[in-house]
């Protein structure tokens, strides 16, 4: 090709809608669109909403593609219409046959990221990022010290929460503000802005090559955000089961089986029966789907005695009950004109007309009934979840057992909030009718398990706040953006702000719950945020559950790479199928031509051994577990990352809600105080050789596996031992990781002293690092009251660049053994213990 320009060939086929899949490429690309067999000889147009030189993007203009000829000829099979993809980002195509629309898709062209005061580039595939919860960084004049741990072990990007003015819960992700700097960075005498982060992150990239991300939350805010009650048509609301848990709470339910502390199965079925009989009884929830039977019978007799007739109407439509948009209890209706035409009278007497109301009656009254039937059924599903609920946390044994029933500790949390004093649930209905007041009841956000991630569980025909099924953040409230600006032009106006700023001093941004997340939304904030830094680094969570969802998203927001995490895994075996999974995607021949087709991809991964949400792995796992697992994660072939606080080892969750204290500073001298760190901590030195390893292997190109259809090759030794192998289809060579996993703990459980041999293709030319997990004789752990503390008596022996010879974990070299078409090393291991990596090339 001129230029030796890389060229990938999309080829068209009729009907084709490829929406769900993800077609990935590199600024600098061409991307020529082809006929496919089945479009050879018609009349086909394409248009794409990627800008022509010199415009700027609008996602919803279109414009049309020229067909190319290169050989002059009428024919189909080498004419092409080209894109010079030059813009990150994510970009629509589709293709019509005259004046009807046959098939399209979605094509993301990925950031370049750049570091250094040179401006060179960061490959996707080496990032290494660590996750820093703004609020424990402490003011801002004592950042650097605190952020110099990450660049001292060797990540080269910072993912902060959001660093916004925090609401009443002190979550990280609960903002008050979402346009102000949390005023807990600033001191006395400096004033933290905008202007003060945007210089750090410029440093950061410049003298650090680091760069730096943080959190957009765009569906919810926190229930004390004052710009709520001055701008509540943001908001929706409905009442909830709060009174009930006074009632407990007061004591006024022990009589009948259910005291303030809850702690039996006794307890649970009494609460049932309280619902059962005495709640649900009393608010007849049902009412609120059911028509009024003799209303709307008097107005069908109206319609009759007048003599009207039902206009003609399609013969497969049977009446059914309408929901009243305002919820009204018998305020449902049916349509008269289906009932007219399907209730005629044989005569227009009164007898007649009085029988075919009663036939009336009857029809309306089974459809109530239908709708009772309905509501117990949602009613039924509702105490299972409170139950449920009840049940994890006050009296699981992994549950936070929160105690008795208190209006802080609540029998469930509130769905709903609303700033007025607490009245009874009569009182409260009646206000969810007068306007001036229904627009401040609010619906507290949170996510549903299992839910589709493309519908809004808080609009018009859900049931998820009726039947308990939300997983609700007490802290904070649903936003109602509409289906566009207009609906809610403060909102949405408020929101662009926010985003304007993120993107104006951060170079990416991890979208928080992207699957709760109104996708056009999304879709509109990102927009904004490219038009500000054209190469912007996206990362999302997203638990849809399936590929083809989540290729919806990143279609349509153009996510640069989902997070992935290593936490999930239950043993070594899957966390080793999680690396050859997310760790790189199927590659081709050694030999590439620079013209070949456009294949699917997977979306990119970032890769993490553990994220802010996750449980501590010390807890679950053990503590000498921390390398292995890190060391098989940085072997992925994608972005990996971690979150602070793993690397030193802390032994418990760092919460984003209830953690005050702030991280420990970097101090590279043998005497450390309490509140610092350096490399005899933790395995803050395992890291540092781990990353600069991942950053190098993703920079030289290893991204071929020795077998086909990956870029990993994942070979599971024995029960604990997993072997990670990178490949370098250029200079053919490998990089190897042996890790002995210890998810469980070695001073308790049974792990074998005798290690399989392993047979290594090629010669071993050096032991790359080795490394290990040590107890030491310390004081035991004890959480300090002001900062973040790992465990004192672990760290690490790490030994880089040496002989095999010097090798203190292989036995010996073993045999070399040399077959018809391949070198293969025997090699045995004397010291890979439980918590023990070795890598070798």
């Amino acid at each position: 090709m001129p230029g030796g320009k890389e060229t990938r060939l999309l080829h068209l086929g009729e009907m084709e809608k490829l929406d769900k899949t993800l077609f990935r490429l590199e600024q600098g690309f061409e991307l020529q669109f082809r006929l496919g067999p089945t479009l050879q000889g018609k009349a086909v147009t394409v248009y794409t909403n990627y800008p022509a030189s010199g415009e700027v993007f609008d996602r919803h203009k279109f414009r049309t593609l020229s067909w190319h000829n290169p050989t002059g000829k009428e024919d189909d099979s080498d004419k092409y219409c080209k894109l010079d993809l030059q813009i990150s980002g994510s970009y629509q195509y589709y293709f019509s046959l005259g004046n009807e629309k046959s098939g399209g898709g979605y094509i993301v062209v990925d950031p370049i990221l750049r570091v250094g005061a040179d401006n060179h580039v960061l490959p996707l595939d080496c990032v290494t990022l660590q996750t820093y919860l703004a609020k424990c960084l402490g003011p801002f004049r004592e950042w650097e010290d605190r952020l110099k741990v990450a660049k001292e072990t060797g990540y080269n990007m910072i993912h902060f929460t959001p660093l916004q003015m925090l609401g009443l819960s002190r979550s990280c992700y609960s903002l008050a503000d979402q346009l102000e700097v949390n005023p807990e960075f600033s001191d006395h005498n400096k004033k933290c802005t905008w202007s003060d982060i945007g210089a750090l992150v410029e440093k950061l990239k410049n003298e650090w090559n680091m760069l730096c991300i943080t959190d957009v939350v765009y569906n919810h805010t926190a229930t004390n955000s004052e710009w709520l009650r001055m701008h509540p048509e943001s908001w929706v609301l409905d009442r909830a089961l709060w009174h009930l848990t006074g009632m407990v709470a007061d004591g006024k339910c022990v009589a009948k089986g259910v005291p303030p502390l809850i702690e039996n199965d006794h307890h649970l079925n009494c609460l049932r029966k309280i619902i059962y009989e005495d709640i649900y009884p009393k608010l007849k929830l049902w009412e609120f789907f059911q028509v009024d039977v003799n209303k709307a019978v008097q107005q069908f007799k109206t319609l009759l005695t007048q003599g009207k007739m039902g206009a003609k109407s399609d013969p497969n439509k049977h009446l059914q009950i309408l929901q009243d948009p305002e919820y009204r209890r018998l305020g449902c209706t049916v349509d008269m004109n289906i009932a007219l035409a399907t209730f005629i009278p044989h005569s227009n007497g009164p007898a007649a007309i009085e029988e075919c109301c009663n036939w009336f009656r009857k029809r309306i009254e089974e459809l109530n009934a239908e709708q009772y039937r309905q509501t117990c059924h949602h009613q039924e599903q509702a105490v299972n979840c409170l139950v449920g609920t009840v049940v994890y946390e006050r009296i699981a044994c992994n549950g936070p057992k929160l105690g008795p029933i208190s209006r802080k500790h609540p029998l469930v949390t509130r769905y709903f909030t609303y700033p007025f004093k607490e009245l009874t649930v009569e009182e409260e209905e009646t206000m969810i009718h007068q306007p001036d007041k229904a627009c401040y009841f609010m619906a507290h956000n949170g996510w549903v398990m299992g839910d589709d991630p493309l519908r809004n569980f808080a609009e018009p025909g859900s049931n998820v706040y009726l039947r308990r099924e939300l997983i609700c953040w007490g802290d904070s409230v649903k936003l109602r953006y509409g289906s566009k600006p207009e609906d809610c032009p403060y909102l949405w106006a408020h929101m662009k702000k926010y985003t304007e700023i993120t993107a104006k001093y951060f170079h990416g941004v991890r979208l928080d719950n992207c699957h709760s997340t109104p996708i056009h939304v999304a879709e509109y904030m990102l927009d904004t945020a490219r038009k500000l830094r054209a190469d912007l680094y996206v990362v999302a969570e997203l638990f849809t559950g399936s590929e083809e969802l989540d290729n919806i998203f990143v279609n349509r927001l153009g996510i640069t790479s989902l997070i992935r995490e290593a936490m999930t895994a239950y043993n070594s075996h899957e966390e080793g199928r999680l690396v050859y999974r997310f760790g790189g995607e199927p590659v081709g021949s050694f030999v590439q031509p620079r013209l070949r087709p456009l294949m699917p991809a997977i979306a990119h991964a970032l890769f993490m051994d553990i994220t802010h949400d996750n449980e501590c792995p010390i807890q679950h796992r053990s503590a000498y577990d921390a390398l292995p697992s890190a060391m098989i994660v940085s072997m992925a072939c994608c972005a990996t990352g971690s979150t602070k606080g793993y690397d030193e080892l802390v032994p418990h969750q760092i919460s984003v809600v209830s953690e005050e204290r702030f991280y420990a500073k970097w101090n590279p001298a043998a005497h450390l105080t309490p509140g610092e760190v350096n490399f005899q901590t933790g395995i803050l030195a395992g890291r540092l050789a781990i990353n600069r390893l991942h950053q190098e292997l993703g920079a030289k190109g290893f991204n071929q596996a020795r077998s086909e259809g990956n870029t990993v090759y994942v070979d599971q030794v024995d029960e604990d031992i997993v072997a990670v192998t990178r490949h370098c289809p250029n200079t053919h060579q490998s990089v190897v990781a042996v890790c002995r996993t210890a998810f469980r703990d070695p001073k308790t459980c049974f792990y074998s002293k005798e290690v399989p041999e392993m047979c290594i293709p090629g010669k071993i030319d050096e032991v790359v690092l080795e490394a290990r997990t040590i107890e030491r004789s310390a004081s035991p752990y004890k959480k300090d009251l002001h900062f973040i503390n790992g465990l004192p008596n672990f760290t690490m022996e790490l030994r880089e660049h040496i002989q095999i010879k010097d090798s203190k974990i292989i036995k010996q070299a073993g045999t070399a053994i040399k077959g018809p078409n391949e070198f293969v090393q025997e090699i045995e291991f004397e010291r890979l213990t439980p918590g023990s990596v070795i890598v070798f090339r």
